[in-house]
């Protein structure tokens, strides 16, 4: 019997982490499947044969991705030849919707199942997307409490597998901790900032993130560094102040934080699950953003939030996102602020509503049952 294909996409570094975690868990169970997929350096580590890497696919925004339209066709042109050309069993599709959900749609039309980790954000925005997916996908994996009574309010059956997030950082917990590769002489407290991992973030953002430093001058801000981000870039937007840069060392960071200063998205649930108070920043290009506003249909941009259903962290939107604001909310957070312990209080329901860890397994299992 000639072993089964399995070709996989995912587009971010926050797909290439999650599918790395799925791969492992498909080659313990049947070593000898071959997998071909679009990913990065963490999937390429664990096998298969790479296809694509992300660093060629992150646009974020709808302005970036209309300057790049011409690219992501080719690439989506690209894809579907790989694809007829490798001849998969089946297709995982991780997260990545405005790519993936067009391969969906043209994969079904060819006779390929179709499965989905981590559902596209239909609940926020095209909520209308559902009857695609329900056309589209033969199953499609969930990993938010809200999301499974939103598709059944469709008449859409999805299988809720838990946040990978949890394995992670359960994974992370069970290591020999590591101390972060700082000057020892520092003693100061550390407040983390998590500015994102993507160039335009970084030079939006950051600066306004790093106005902090004067304003606390009794805390060390320390920065994670994004693995494809050169260190000359946060160099220079750091200049002449006593602010350091980790690379690869977020787990450590923020275990070893008093306080973080977060860009929304997947960070601002690793910072909950590590029990750090945090402000949330978010700063799009200024047309991006107000075409999302007129489109998105959610209450927050924060996965804690949302989660819990209203406002825990502060949300600090476009101009919102300024020093003075900033300065007034981390204080709030730290030490003796008075925002700290209702925040860690609540964390600790998002742990329970989040359930128990083994989403990369229960998916694993799941595709390899009825691939």
């Amino acid at each position: 019997m000639n072993a089964k294909k399995l070709y996989i996409i995912s587009g971010e570094a926050s797909g290439d982490l999650h599918g790395s975690n799925v791969m492992k868990e498909l080659y313990k169970e049947q070593p000898d499947l071959a997998i071909r997929f679009w990913g990065g350096d963490k999937m390429a580590a664990v096998g298969g044969t790479m296809a694509m890497h992300i660093r060629e696919l992150a646009y974020m925004g709808f302005v970036e991705v209309l300057r790049n339209i011409r690219k992501i066709l080719k690439n989506i042109r690209f894809c579907k030849q790989d694809i007829e050309a490798f001849q998969p069993d089946a297709i995982l599709l991780i997260d990545y919707p405005g790519f993936n959900m067009r391969i969906a749609e043209w994969a079904k039309k060819k006779g390929i199942k179709v499965y989905y980790y981590i559902s596209p954000t239909v609940w926020a925005w095209k909520e209308k997307r559902v009857e695609k997916i329900r056309r589209d996908v033969y199953k499609l994996f969930v990993i938010l409490p809200f999301e499974k009574p939103f598709y059944a309010k469709h008449h859409y059956d999805v299988e809720y597998v838990g946040h990978p997030l949890l394995d992670e950082i359960d994974h992370y917990r069970q290591q020999v901790p590591t101390k972060l590769a700082l000057d020892a002489s520092d003693t100061r407290p550390i407040i983390a900032v998590l500015p994102g991992s993507r160039v335009q973030e970084l030079k939006t953002k950051l600066p306004i993130m790093l106005t902090l430093v004067e304003a606390f001058p009794n805390y060390h801000f320390v920065i994670a560094g994004a693995p494809n981000m050169d260190e000359g870039l946060y160099k220079e937007l750091i200049g002449n102040r006593s602010v350091s840069v980790v690379f690869g060392q977020t787990y450590q960071l923020l275990q070893q934080s008093e306080a973080a200063v977060v860009t929304s998205g997947t960070a601002t649930l690793e910072t909950a699950l590590f029990g750090i108070p945090q402000v949330v920043c978010y700063i799009g290009n200024a047309l991006s953003f107000q075409i999302a506003k007129r489109i998105v249909n959610v209450k927050y941009i924060s996965l804690p939030n949302l989660i819990l259903d209203r406002e825990l962290l502060t949300e600090l939107i476009q101009n919102d996102c300024n020093p003075q604001r900033l300065k007034q909310e981390l204080s709030l957070i730290i030490k003796g602020g008075s925002k700290r312990e209702m925040m860690l209080n609540a964390y600790k329901d998002i742990h329970g509503m989040l359930g128990l860890g083994g989403a990369s397994q229960k998916v694993a299992q799941y595709l390899l049952k009825t691939i």
